[in-house]
C-alpha cells in the first residue's frame, strides 16, 4: 500500500502541531502511578494474581515501559533538530536508509516495527545525519498508525529544512495482524510519502525509489 501527500494550506505546520500536543501531554505531570494502577486493575480482569511472584513488579515494570514506548508525545521537535541545520550549496538528493522504527498501532496498541528511508533535496540548507533518525523516533515512539507516521516524518522534514523536496519510505510488520486477527506471519505493509519534487517528478521519485533499493521482505 502506498499513500502519497502534497503540501495543503493548513496554516498550523507539523512543528506547531507537535509541540502543542508535547505541551498538552506535559499538563499531566506523572502518568505511571496513574498507569500502574491501570496494569494492576487489568491483570485482576484477565484473572491473573498480582500477588504471585512473577507479577509482584509487573504493573511497575509495564507502566514505564509504556511510558517509554510512548515518549515521543513528549518530546518536541525544535528541541530534536537543536539548530543542526547547516548552509550548504548541494542540491544533489540525501539519503538516509534503514532507519529502524518501533511504534505502537493506536488501534489495539500492539507494535509495529520495520524500517524507515528518508530523502530530500536541499535547497540551501542541510541537517544533520542524525536528526532524521531522531525525527523517526521521536514519531514512532507514540500510539500510531503507519499511514500517519510515514506523513508527519515528511512534513516535519519538509516544514524544518525546507529543501525542494522530501521522500519517505516506511516498511514495516504489525503485530495486530500477525500475532491475531488474520494472523499473517509474512505480510508487511509499505506506505510512502512524497512532498515538493519528489511528488511532482517521475525523475527524482524514480531516483530515491531506486536508490533506497528493493522492498524487504522480512523488515
Amino acid at each position: 500500500m502506498s499513500t502519497n501527500f502534497s503540501i495543503g494550506t493548513d496554516p498550523f505546520s507539523i512543528v506547531n502541531r507537535t509541540n502543542a500536543r508535547s505541551r498538552a501531554y506535559n499538563l499531566v505531570s506523572n502518568l505511571e502511578p496513574m498507569m500502574r494502577d491501570l496494569f494492576l486493575s487489568l491483570l485482576k480482569s484477565i484473572g491473573e494474581d498480582p500477588e504471585r511472584d512473577g507479577l509482584l513488579k509487573t504493573p511497575d515494570r509495564a507502566a514505564k515501559a509504556l511510558s517509554f514506548l510512548t515518549k515521543g508525545s513528549k518530546e518536541n521537535l525544535e528541541e530534536i533538530v537543536n539548530d543542526a541545520l547547516f548552509e550548504s550549496d548541494s542540491r544533489e538528493m540525501v539519503i538516509v536508509k534503514d532507519i529502524e522504527i518501533y511504534s505502537m498501532c493506536e488501534h489495539h496498541m500492539l507494535p509495529f516495527f520495520g524500517r524507515c528511508h528518508i530523502g530530500y533535496i536541499p535547497d540551501g540548507k542541510v541537517l544533520g545525519l542524525s536528526k532524521l533518525a531522531r525525527i523517526s523516533d521521536m514519531f514512532s515512539r507514540r500510539l500510531q498508525i503507519q499511514e500517519q507516521l510515514t506523513h508527519e516524518i515528511a512534513t516535519a522534514v519538509f516544514d524544518t529544512v525546507k529543501p525542494l523536496g522530501v521522500g519517505v519510505v516506511i516498511e514495516a510488520r504489525h503485530l495486530c495482524m500477525m500475532m491475531r486477527g488474520v494472523q499473517k506471519q509474512n505480510s508487511s505493509t509499505v506506505s510512502s510519502a512524497m512532498l515538493g519534487t519528489f511528488l511532482t517528478s517521475d525523475r527524482t521519485r524514480s531516483e530515491f525509489l531506486q536508490l533506497i533499493g528493493p522492498r524487504s521482505t522480512s523488515v
